[in-house]
Parts: structure tokens; sequence; C-alpha cells
């Protein structure tokens, strides 16, 4: 086991974050979406869901699952989107297209 001094530690740390699934160029639907908990800031708890690709989280807010959900049921074989960000915070809009 390797040791290190806090203070290099430290300047080694990186905070981890969770991007946001419109920061990637393709998804594919096959990848694996998980549960995770979060604290909002008035320190309730809420629900999100991610998907791990590489290594990374990346949030998949409900609203894209509710677009490829309409999208699926026009081409059940459909197998990768893009999805795109505009806006932010509560105001935040998500749209969803297909690729091939």
């Amino acid at each position: 086991m390797s040791q290190t001094s806090l203070k290099e530690a430290s300047q080694a740390y990186e905070p981890k974050k969770t991007l946001n699934i419109a920061d990637l160029d393709r998804v594919d639907l096959s990848w694996k979406v998980e549960d995770r908990e979060g604290l909002d800031n008035e320190g309730k708890t809420f629900q999100y869901k991610v998907m791990i690709t590489n290594g990374i989280e990346y949030r998949v807010p409900n609203s894209v699952f509710e677009e490829i959900k309409k999208m699926l049921d026009l081409k059940p074989d459909l197998q990768f989107v893009k999805v795109e960000k505009s806006g932010s915070g509560l105001g935040t809009k998500y749209a969803v297209k297909k690729v091939d």
C-alpha cells in the first residue's frame, strides 16, 4: 500500500463530479443506469439517476427519459441519441435527437 502525506493527497485531490448526459456526444441506449441520492441546498434528500460510462457518472434528468420513451414508441430499435441542453437551473430544457 503506498503512502502519501496529507499535503500530497490534498494537492492531488479532485472532487467527484457528476456530469450531465448532455455532456456526451452520443449516448448508447444499452448503457446501464443506476439510482443515486443527493442533498439539496436545504438539506433535503432527493433521488436521481445516473448513467456510468468509462467510470464517469452522468446525471439523466426525468424529462430525458420521457423524450426517449416517446422516441422508442415510434422507433423501438433506436440505439443512439444525442441530448442537448439549453437554459440553466429550474429553466433547463432538454432536447433528444436520434443519432445513427
